[in-house]
């Protein structure tokens, strides 16, 4: 199994626990970004950026991993809203930094002019008029140093007004996103059960029908025409369901048949190479097929 690697320190807690939940739900299906690409539609490039918490996964990715893991879409989607009002509100509010040592010759020659503007003064003080040595330099440059941050100190209220409207921003998508979440909440204990509802949402649209024969001493399920064709994790078809129905004969339930070589799918398969003495490898090839049939 490689690493985890650890999540950004300035990850928004929200999306933190969103990344969390999917690092969960990869790892209780044992499934490799590989075999997430194979089963959403998404390449395994993203998936490691999804899991590693640099970028904000589709909604449609997080319904396709909520159907190969068999997991709730509803939480997914519902903690997917408040994840991205923080991830858009962190992206305003980096843009909107000042940025460091930008103001500073103002400020320092600010500093300049009101010293000599002291020195001045001191002079002035302690000297007699008749004693006093004329300044070579202009008299009206301490008073233009020192007005001219007063003026100059307008356009440095923009970060803040800006960062304001940032965090109001991001106050009102929270209060949005838990608005949804109490209203889907309400809409599933009016329900009574959760998980039939998104369940029939992700269900895929194509099922097979089980037609159990024995024909020559083979069994068949009557969908694949007897094929014996080498299949494995990620596949999808006539042949896949085949072995699903089979599979069910046995006494292995394999989940749904639904074509879909999904996580329960390679669980029975193990399961019965195991029992039958086969190579444990989850593939079904013409040993396993053979196995299935007789």
């Amino acid at each position: 199994m490689p690493r985890i690697k650890p999540l950004p320190d300035e990850l928004d807690p929200s999306a933190r626990q969103l990344v969390a939940r999917l690092r969960e739900l990869k790892a209780h299906a044992e499934l490799t970004t590989r075999q997430l690409a194979a089963g959403t539609g998404y390449s395994a490039r993203s998936w490691e950026r999804y899991l590693g918490g640099t970028s904000l996964p589709p909604r449609a990715a997080l319904e396709a991993l909520a159907r190969i893991t068999g997991a709730d879409p509803v939480r997914l989607l519902a903690m997917h809203e408040i994840a991205a009002g923080s991830w858009d509100t962190r992206r305003a509010e980096s843009a909107v930094q000042p940025r460091p040592g930008e103001h500073e010759p103002e400020e320092q020659r600010q500093s300049e002019g009101e010293k000599e503007g002291r020195r001045e003064q001191e002079r002035e003080q302690g000297e007699p008029p008749e004693a006093s040595v004329p300044d070579p330099r202009p008299t009206t440059t301490p008073t233009s140093l020192t007005a001219t941050p007063a003026t100059e100190r307008a356009p440095r209220r923009l970060p803040h007004i800006a960062l304001t409207a940032g965090v109001l921003a991001l106050t009102v998508a929270f209060i949005a996103a838990l608005l949804l979440v109490l209203r889907l909440d309400e809409n599933v204990a009016s329900a009574g059960v959760a998980t039939p509802a998104g369940t029939a949402a992700t269900t895929p649209p194509h099922s097979y029908l089980c037609r159990i024969t024995r024909t020559d001493g083979r069994w068949s399920a009557g969908i694949n025409n007897g094929r014996d064709t080498e299949i494995g994790y990620g596949d999808t078809g006539a042949d896949v369901a085949e072995a699903q129905c089979l599979l069910r004969r046995a006494g292995i339930s394999p989940g749904g048949i639904d074509g879909m070589f999904g996580p329960l799918t390679l669980r029975a398969v193990k399961t019965f190479q195991d029992r039958a003495g086969l190579v444990v490898d989850g593939m079904l090839g013409p040993r396993s097929w053979k196995a299935l049939r007789g």
